[in-house]
């Protein structure tokens, strides 16, 4: 069905390729998963499949793609469009209409589909995607994770044999992701749509996939079945990176196939009374009676927290639970219906924007809302400028975020776990008393997840408060002191992360799910419990 035939790509003004010389297969029907570290090519890969590389990015294109017997270097993108949907890492990026119904419809009116095929879809799609009560809604009105499914959904009711999507669950909460998971296996297995997917959070989606496709910092690729590919592969999900320090063989997949290996590895642990959790420092921000409303809508009701300087804080909840208006209510320039603010004695909403930008920093799902000028080192040199920063700090942190980078880069060239690096960098070079953090870990792999740990651990230890708001239940375990959970704007949890996240069956992570009633979240723990045993 899709075909790289000796397919290297570069882009203008770079020296370095994106892909080089890949040469692989991807059959009909089959769930294909390309992984790499963050910044390997692997959008680039996704975008060469319908002719977007290079024709709408520019760049030099060596080799041939043929997706479904058509040459996608000799056709327009536009001629390819009933045969490949694309859903891309910034969904609401590509919205045209104003309104659910109407975006799922539009591809669907570009391909001259029949009225009443047209509406039996939209239901379907609505049905599928748990849409139904959004159908109205305006796309400007959508959370990340709704704008999401709406994405996927625009793409599905076309019903195309190949469907390209890029982290396709990385803005959705857990249980929506399996929802859409779901539909997208059931596509591939009943349907035999092929589907192409790159996504970082594995230990959602390596279950299902048929081969994975792992691409290196060089733009080589390796394809391979999935246990096979994760016997090497340098990104890999809890439940593999547990097998590997057990020793298990084969390697798990899944939570279902790990737990059958556990006997033995309970009785090398040692259940130790844990680290008590590290006390928060004096209130740093103090909010009460919190609302915040668009028209009918209460997206935030009445909610009160406080944040203490050292405290790592995790907001989660299904997606529409007010986790975003809440974080911008607390920065200032957000909706606040009523209630009040205080960071150290002062409403960031009543401040001008440069000294609320020392007392509160906000970093959005969409960083690239955040980046303006026309390479990483001008962005770096504005932020420093800004915020009368020592030269080079807001470099030196994208780096320790990011790892090597060409800082001549436009930023709109960056993939979006770049930006999201470049952004924070950028913020947190006025060295905020607070730090908001929307949907940190879309589009990182796991080493730039522990990297970015790392920074945000070091921002408390210097008596920062950071909160994050996150679907990502491993990083969690990982980062957070303490876990908020809300439902329908309401906060409905409050406490340490060890009692939350492993209470929840949505929220607890791999390694939780497998070792249950113990205590270890993270495979460190469970490595640092081998160690004393």
């Amino acid at each position: 069905m899709i075909h790289f035939d000796r397919v290297s790509f570069t882009y203008p003004d770079t020296n370095r390729p994106a892909l080089t010389d890949i040469h692989l297969e991807i059959t009909a029907g089959e769930l294909a998963l390309v992984i790499g570290p963050t910044g390997s090519g692997k959008s680039t890969f996704l975008r060469a499949i319908n002719g977007l590389v290079p024709r709408f990015s520019g760049g030099t294109l060596a080799g041939r793609v043929v997706t479904g017997g058509r040459d996608t270097s000799k056709l327009p993108v536009r001629e390819l469009a009933d045969l490949v949907g694309y859903v891309a890492q910034d969904p609401a990026g590509g919205f045209v209409t104003e309104t659910v119904e109407s975006e799922l419809a539009y591809t669907m009116e570009q391909l001259g589909i029949e009225p009443q095929v047209m509406r039996k879809r939209v239901e379907e799609v609505l049905d599928l995607l748990g849409l139904a009560p959004l159908r109205a809604r305006r796309l400007a009105d959508l959370s990340g994770g709704e704008a999401q499914r709406v994405a996927i959904g625009s793409v599905l009711t076309a019903h195309p044999p190949v469907m390209v999507l890029d982290e396709p669950t990385s803005a959705l909460d857990p249980t929506a992701a399996e929802e859409v998971l779901a539909s997208i296996t059931r596509l591939v297995h009943d349907l035999g749509t092929t589907v192409v997917m790159v996504e970082h959070r594995l230990e959602r989606v390596v279950q299902y996939a048929d081969s994975v496709i792992h691409l290196d910092r060089e733009g080589k690729a390796t394809r391979g079945e999935p246990a096979a590919m994760m016997e090497t592969s340098t990104v890999a999900p809890p439940v593999v990176d547990l097998g590997r320090l057990a020793g298990w063989s084969p390697l798990p997949l899944t939570v279902r196939d790990a737990r059958r290996h556990t006997s033995h590895l309970h009785d090398r642990l040692t259940i130790q009374a844990g680290a008590a959790p590290r006390p928060p420092g004096d209130q740093t921000l103090v909010a009460a009676d919190l609302s915040v409303t668009y028209g009918p809508v209460v997206a935030v009701r009445e909610v009160s927290l406080t944040l203490g300087a050292g405290e790592v804080v995790a907001v989660m909840g299904r997606n529409g639970s007010g986790k975003s208006s809440l974080m911008w209510a607390i920065q200032g320039s957000g909706r606040r219906s009523r209630g009040t603010v205080e960071v150290y004695g002062s409403d960031p909403g009543d401040l001008d924007p440069g000294d609320a930008r020392r007392l509160v920093t906000l970093v959005p799902h969409s960083p690239g809302d955040l980046l303006f000028m026309e390479s990483v080192r001008d962005e770096c040199r504005r932020a420093e400028g800004a915020a009368g920063a020592a030269a080079g700090s807001c470099a030196r942190t994208v780096e320790r975020l990011l790892g090597p980078i060409d800082f001549g880069s436009h930023p709109s060239d960056l993939s979006e776990g770049q930006k999201l690096g470049l952004a924070l960098a950028i913020q947190l070079a006025a060295r905020p008393a607070v730090i908001l953090l929307d949907e940190p870990t879309r589009g990182l792999d796991y080493d730039a997840k522990r990297r970015l740990g790392t920074v945000l651990a070091e921002l408390a230890a210097e008596g920062s408060a950071v909160m994050v708001a996150t679907h990502d239940v491993e990083f969690v375990a990982e980062v957070a002191d303490r876990v908020v959970v809300m439902a329908e704007g309401e906060v409905v949890a409050d406490g340490p992360t060890t009692s939350v996240v492993v209470s929840s069956p949505t929220f607890a992570p791999q390694v939780s799910k497998i070792l249950a009633p113990g205590p270890w979240l993270t495979v460190a723990d469970v490595a640092a419990a081998m160690e004393s045993a």
